[in-house]
Formats: structure tokens, C-alpha cells, sequence
């Protein structure tokens, strides 16, 4: 029977989150789980160990915590920390399953049951534990609060004694979770905003935000999986998409691209071309960075100045705001353990349609066909 939860101590680099907070602690003492929290586990998210311990967990060593039945995380655990799972141990945790396959195989040899929370299905009875959605909405949040901060102007139309100063000019490409929230973080600070994707069917939503839709002269009918994601365009259309963008993106103050594919490189929707003919002082927020990024000149952790435009390639925005981001990714990650946990055991059902989506490796094997399929490839 699984009966504790495990919360270490988050050591990838710059990763401030973690995995439970005392109010996710709380409700696992609820469900009849013991809870153990590595020493200051949650001291980058402004936690205290007797935080923890006044909401019921046990503040233990590293090796105590990944010796749970049940290891929650935040980050993919590293080859080091992979060897302190238990045999059978179980993880629930972001695992970057497609961008990292050795990674997922690692633990597969350890013999943990390993579930993503990237592959969590887009369906109604999961989406509270939907942690991609809730991180994707801190990142649009964010980049736009940088890129108004690296703007050498004004968001907002501002008429003062010195005469009106026009609102800035936004274009957000990509209108996922992440780009809605980008939107309608630069109409709350008045800039003027645009937004194109190749999913016409996220219009209204634009439109419904105060954005304008851009729309290209581009047949992008498939453009749509079954899970709502964009899919990739097949080469000619890629390339008449970005000589398509271009004029758009050269009358921008900001930039916000957010445009990614699961499993696959980031498309290129920002060429040089179009970051030569912005204005001087423009930026672009690359939130697409940590898959090769949205644009040609992006560099991921560091901002570079190409053709006198900012170019910032974040790959860690949430961790950037660890209180809010802590609490709502422990959330998701609480749903998932509360929707599978009866009489004071988490009991896995791997034929429910969550956890057959979501888990990764079990019984010593990679499972999921397309992580296996990279993993053997």
C-alpha cells in the first residue's frame, strides 16, 4: 500500500518551486497519507520547514523523502537523484518525457512507476490537475511584465502636459494557454495588442481578450490535433507563415511567442529578416527558448541584442514567481493523488484514462509507445 508522499528538495538549476505547500499538506493528512518534506524544501517558495510541520508533514533528509512510497517533484529528477527511489517507488512529476527519453528510461531501470504531468489528457475530469495550463499562464504573465520592463517605453496611451504618448504595440504569436495570458496581461497595461495562430479557431477567443486577430492569407484548415494542439505545417506553408508575419512583427514594439509543438523543435515564425526591421529598442519574449525557440536569434537563459532588438529567451518563467507558481502546480499534483487514493492509500488505476495517458514507465519498462519509440530510436 502506498501511504506517504515525498517531497524533496528541487535541485535543477534556478528551479525555485515545490512540489507541495502546507495547504497541499494539509490535505493529504485529510486523506489519510503521511507526508515527508526534505529540509528546506520549500525555502526558495517562502515556506518554512515549521510551516510544513504545523500543517502535519516531517521535515527528513533527502534519502528519507525519495524513500516514499510516492515522490512528488517539480523538475525531472537527475541521474543522481534517480538512484534514490526505492525499488517500486512511484513519482509523479514534470519529466519532459519527449525532449528527455534517457531521462524516463533512467527510471524505467530503477523500476519506478513514473507519471508525467505533461501528459495529463485534455479531458474535463482532468483538468484540475492540468499543471502545463497553470505554469503556461505564469509564463504569459510574466514575459510580458519583462518585456514591458525591457521597453524603452510607455505600455499605456498616457496624455499628460508634455503632450500623448501613443501605447506600445504587442503582438502575441501563438494563442495557447500561455499567449491568452499574455494578451490579456498587455490590455491590463494598455498596450495595443494583436495576436495571430495558425488554429483559426482561437479567434473568438483572441477577439473576446480586446486583441486583434491577424490572419494570413495561409490554408491552415488542418492545423489542429485532436487535443487542441497546433500542429506542425508542412514545409512550404512554414515558410510562406514567416514571410507572411513579417510586417506585422516589424511594426511591434513587443513580441511575445509562445508557439510550440509537443515532442517537436519549436517552429520558426521570427526571422532575422523581421527582427532587422523592428523599430530600435524593440522586444522580443521568446517563450519558446528551451525547444530551440520562436525566433532565429533567440538564446535560451540570456538576453541578446541583435539589429538594436532585445531578444530574451526565458526557459523558467514560473520559477521566476515561486510563491503563486508553488501553490498551483502542488494543487494539480494533489488532484492527481487525491482522485486515486481510498482509504488512506494512493491506489493507481493504470486502465483509467488519466493514468493511462500519463504514466511513463512501469513494472521496469517504458510504457508509453511514443517515449519508448524515442528511447529505442
Amino acid at each position: 500500500m502506498l501511504k506517504s508522499v515525498g517531497v524533496p528538495k528541487e535541485t535543477a538549476a534556478g528551479e525555485t518551486r515545490v512540489a507541495a505547500t502546507p495547504e497541499t499538506v494539509g490535505r493529504y493528512q485529510k486523506l489519510g497519507l503521511e507526508v515527508l518534506v526534505e529540509k528546506d524544501a520549500g525555502k526558495s517558495s517562502r515556506i518554512t520547514d515549521a510551516e510544513y510541520e504545523e500543517a502535519g508533514a516531517t521535515v527528513v533528509t533527502k534519502a528519507e523523502a525519495f524513500a516514499a512510497d510516492l515522490v512528488v517533484k517539480v523538475a525531472p529528477p537527475s541521474a543522481e537523484e534517480a538512484v534514490l527511489f526505492k525499488q517500486g517507488g512511484h513519482l509523479i512529476s514534470f519529466l519532459a518525457p519527449l525532449d528527455d527519453p534517457q531521462g524516463v528510461a533512467r527510471l524505467a531501470a530503477r523500476g519506478v512507476v513514473a507519471v508525467s504531468m505533461e501528459l495529463v489528457p485534455r479531458i474535463s475530469r482532468a483538468q484540475k490537475m492540468d499543471a502545463l495550463s497553470a505554469m503556461s499562464s505564469i509564463a504569459g504573465y510574466r514575459a510580458v511584465l519583462d518585456a514591458a520592463t525591457m521597453l524603452p517605453k510607455f505600455f499605456p496611451l498616457l496624455t499628460t502636459a508634455a503632450g500623448t504618448v501613443r501605447p506600445a504595440s504587442v503582438l502575441v504569436l501563438g494563442a495557447g494557454v500561455a499567449g491568452l495570458q499574455a494578451i490579456a496581461t498587455a490590455r491590463r497595461l494598455g498596450a495595443r495588442v494583436s495576436a495571430y495562430d495558425v488554429r483559426v479557431a482561437v479567434r473568438e477567443e483572441v477577439q473576446s481578450l480586446g486583441a486583434q486577430f491577424v490572419e494570413l492569407e495561409l490554408e491552415t484548415q488542418d492545423a489542429q490535433d485532436s487535443g487542441g494542439y497546433a500542429k506542425a505545417l508542412a514545409e512550404e506553408k512554414a515558410r510562406r507563415q514567416t514571410e507572411l508575419l513579417v510586417p506585422h512583427i516589424a511594426k511591434s514594439d513587443v513580441v511575445i511567442s509562445t508557439a510550440l509543438i509537443p515532442g517537436r523543435k519549436a517552429p520558426v515564425l521570427v526571422t532575422e529578416e523581421a527582427v532587422r526591421q523592428m523599430a530600435s529598442g524593440s522586444v522580443i519574449v521568446d517563450l519558446a527558448a528551451a525547444n530551440g525557440g520562436n525566433c532565429e536569434l533567440t538564446q535560451s537563459d540570456t538576453v541578446v541584442e541583435q539589429h538594436d532588438v532585445f531578444i530574451a529567451g526565458p526557459t523558467n518563467l514560473p520559477a521566476l514567481m515561486p510563491v503563486h507558481a508553488s501553490a498551483m502546480y502542488a494543487r494539480t499534483i494533489h488532484a492527481m493523488i487525491a482522485e486515486f487514493t481510498a482509504d488512506g492509500a494512493f491506489s493507481p488505476d493504470f486502465d483509467d484514462d488519466i493514468l493511462r495517458s500519463a504514466c511513463v514507465t512501469r513494472a521496469g519498462e517504458v510504457v508509453n509507445e511514443r517515449v519508448k519509440s524515442l528511447v529505442e530510436g
